[in-house]
């Protein structure tokens, strides 16, 4: 059975005549002709009865026939959608998101989305970043928003932009006041082999970063606290509890009532490349596409507000 049969028996039914069915269907009659009983003979029944002044349904037709339309409307309903979602009127697309970056950056990303598309429906996935990996390479999750590198090697991405990395000492440390007397001086790694380090734990991508980053300045950094939250990291810092490293659009959005002194670090200033993964092979909708894209003019209008501020 073909689609096409549907649609040339609905015509007929329509018509009750096969001339102008056929013509219609912009078919020869004797073609016409063909289809229906090639289809009558599939299903073993007559859907017509056939006399020299008309043709009229039989029962087994008129139950056909009803069939016929709900199938025929229903594919014209998914052409329909489907052409929607070609140009961007609908659709869907599953975000998995580190929750400490998604939550500083995806209120940025998300209105400017919704407000050019505000018929495609996002739905939020948070987890650790290993988690994350899985449910993208797993396909739960469409795209997800992680940084290099990636552990997983059944994930592919594009990167959507360059995160410097800064230090967070307390308001009275040394290093905060010798900042404020020196501005354009600025804090080497290394320096920092001697301090109490308070880090996210095992899990989080960026912990694995503080890691390699600490490696690099020839130390490996003294860990006397752990949180899952980098905002609880911040507070600690702040009240003198120890160090830590943080991203620079974490360290710019200001929640908590204790805050830390932020330093620039020194050249080569350290830093992260954001990405966009989703799993290899896959295919991307528009939608998908879309968000990509928006994601990379936010980030590309935080890199330059930065700019401005630092001139």
């Amino acid at each position: 059975m073909e689609l096409r049969q549907l649609q040339y028996t609905l015509q007929i039914a329509a018509d009750k005549n096969f001339s102008r069915a056929a013509e219609k269907l912009h078919i020869a009659q004797p073609s016409l002709s063909q289809q229906l009983s090639k289809l009558e003979k599939e299903l073993g029944v007559l859907l017509f009865q056939r006399n020299t002044s008309a043709v009229e349904l039989t029962h087994a037709g008129a139950s056909f026939v009803e069939h016929a339309q709900k199938i025929m409307d229903a594919v014209e309903q998914l052409r329909q959608e489907m052409s929607d979602i070609s140009q961007l009127r609908k659709g869907k697309v599953v975000i998995g998101s580190m929750p400490i970056t998604g939550s500083h950056l995806l209120p940025r990303v998300l209105p400017v989305f919704k407000q050019s598309y505000p018929d495609i429906e996002i739905m939020l996935m948070e987890d650790s970043t290993l988690n994350l990996e899985k449910l993208t390479a797993s396909g739960k999750a469409d795209l997800s928003l992680l940084s290099l590198p990636l552990t997983e090697p059944s994930l592919s991405w594009v990167p959507i932009g360059e995160e410097t990395i800064d230090l967070a000492v307390p308001p009275e440390h040394p290093l905060a006041l010798f900042a404020e007397q020196h501005p354009n001086e600025r804090v080497s790694l290394s320096q920092l082999k001697d301090e109490p380090f308070i880090v996210l734990k095992k899990g989080q991508g960026f912990r694995t970063h503080t890691f390699e980053l600490c490696r690099k300045a020839g130390f490996e950094p003294n860990v006397v606290f752990e949180s899952n939250n980098i905002e609880t990291i911040q507070s600690l810092v702040a009240t003198g509890m120890g160090v830590t490293l943080v991203p620079h659009f974490i360290a710019r959005a200001r929640r908590s009532e204790f805050v830390p002194a932020y330093l620039k670090l020194a050249e080569p200033v350290p830093s992260r490349t954001l990405v966009i993964a989703y799993r290899n092979g896959r295919y991307l909708s528009k939608a998908a596409e879309a968000f990509i894209e928006t994601f990379k003019e936010v980030m590309s209008i935080l890199a330059s507000e930065d700019s401005k501020n630092k001139s």
